[in-house]
């Protein structure tokens, strides 16, 4: 380990050992745990201020060599500065500062050259207002918070987007009728409204995916399980696009029977379906094939295999290309041709995943895109 001090405590008798209370915490020795094997930077200063640990991820972090940071002063081996190019140490004066203080909360702090990194430090006393024997200081690189920030960031701009020209749209029409309501005919007046029912269906929906999309990553997604049948749900999505004007020969549904009983949420099954349908008939070519079958879904926490359902849809068209299929399932992914937010599909994992599924992409046997996810069919606990 990187110069880190061990603390032994004295062997207690067996008696008491088991009257005292498991401690709360160890030292990392006594944990087995090698400060280099922990995530976030970790430096440790002993009672003088100097540098006694300086684990691997310090050093990534820092770009200072551990062998240069230990036996140092801990404001020279890290020397902070806040974002106003305060000095950190000198401020915040752990070893002088008052008795009471216990830690330094997270802050955005900059190393020499303007790089951002987060720190947190803890004070550790012999006693509770007693004089600081270690300062620990925890550092995290802030490229992660700013990918998610990136990643907000991006999601905003595709609302404010795909907002845009539908609200547009519902404005400028019935703003005309408004004004103009006597001028237009009462099939013109049918094909304005018809086409600002549309906008405010497609203003709805993607409402509805920014809501799936705060309860997909705040784990929150509700699945309200009852009998599902999977076949009729495909035989339904096919009518509606034949309804619409594709081809009826353009769809091939294939159904193994028998297969077993299917309890799942309809109405996100629904979506699931939708989404992969609809990337079928818009971005593949020649006959959309939908394949239902029985299969195995392996539970590893109970070392045998349960029931599951499977559901293929693959299309005739070019496919996905191999460099993209690992970023299908991502935010704002999209296909050869632009149209849409790009978060249909993370939707669709989201949702295949609360069910305790799962999904693949892959190349269908006619060489275009091929889905398949599997849905275990237990029924709820409660009718077991």
């Amino acid at each position: 380990m990187r110069g880190m001090s061990v603390g032994t405590s004295r062997a207690r008798g067996s008696r008491d050992a088991r009257r005292a209370p498991a401690p709360r915490h160890g030292d990392l020795a006594e944990l087995g745990v090698d400060p280099d094997e922990l995530p976030d930077g970790l430096v440790v200063a002993d009672e003088h201020g100097r540098v006694i640990c300086f684990n691997a991820a310090a050093e990534r972090i820092t770009a200072v060599p551990a062998r240069d940071a230990l036996g140092q002063r801990l404001e020279k081996a890290l020397p902070l500065e806040d974002l106003e190019g305060r000095r950190w140490w000198q401020l915040t004066d752990p070893y002088g500062g008052l008795a009471i203080r216990r830690r330094q909360p997270e802050r955005n702090l900059l190393l020499p050259g303007g790089r951002e990194v987060l720190v947190s430090a803890r004070y550790v006393r012999s006693e509770p207002a007693g004089p600081v024997r270690r300062v620990v200081v925890s550092l995290r690189d802030t490229e992660a918070r700013r990918r998610t920030e990136r990643s907000h960031a991006e999601l905003i701009a595709t609302v404010a987007h795909e907002l845009r020209s539908p609200l547009t749209s519902v404005k400028g029409f019935t703003a005309t009728l408004l004004a103009k309501w006597e001028r237009f005919t009462d099939d013109q007046k049918r094909l304005m409204l018809e086409t600002v029912d549309a906008d405010a269906d497609r203003v709805t929906r993607l409402i509805a995916e920014l809501l799936d999309i705060s309860r997909i990553d705040s784990g929150r997604l509700e699945v309200r399980r009852q009998p599902v049948d999977i076949g009729a749900a495909v035989g339904r999505h096919i009518q509606a696009y034949v309804a619409a004007g594709q081809p009826a020969d353009r769809f091939l549904l294939r159904i193994e029977q028998p297969l077993p009983s299917l309890w799942a949420d309809p109405d996100k099954i629904d979506q699931v379906l939708s989404n992969l349908l609809e990337n079928a008939v818009r971005h593949g070519e020649g006959t959309v094939t939908i394949d239902i079958t029985a299969t195995a879904s392996p539970r590893e926490d109970e070392g045998h295999e349960a029931a599951a359902t499977s559901v293929t849809v693959s299309d005739e068209g070019p496919g996905i290309p191999e460099e993209s299929m690992n970023r299908v399932f991502t935010r704002f992914w999209r296909g050869s041709k632009r149209g849409g937010t790009g978060l249909g599909l993370y939707i669709v994992k989201g949702i295949v995943e609360a069910h305790g599924g799962t999904i693949t992409v892959g190349r269908g046997p006619q060489g275009g895109a091929e889905f398949r996810f599997t849905l275990p069919v237990a029924a709820p606990a409660y009718l077991t």
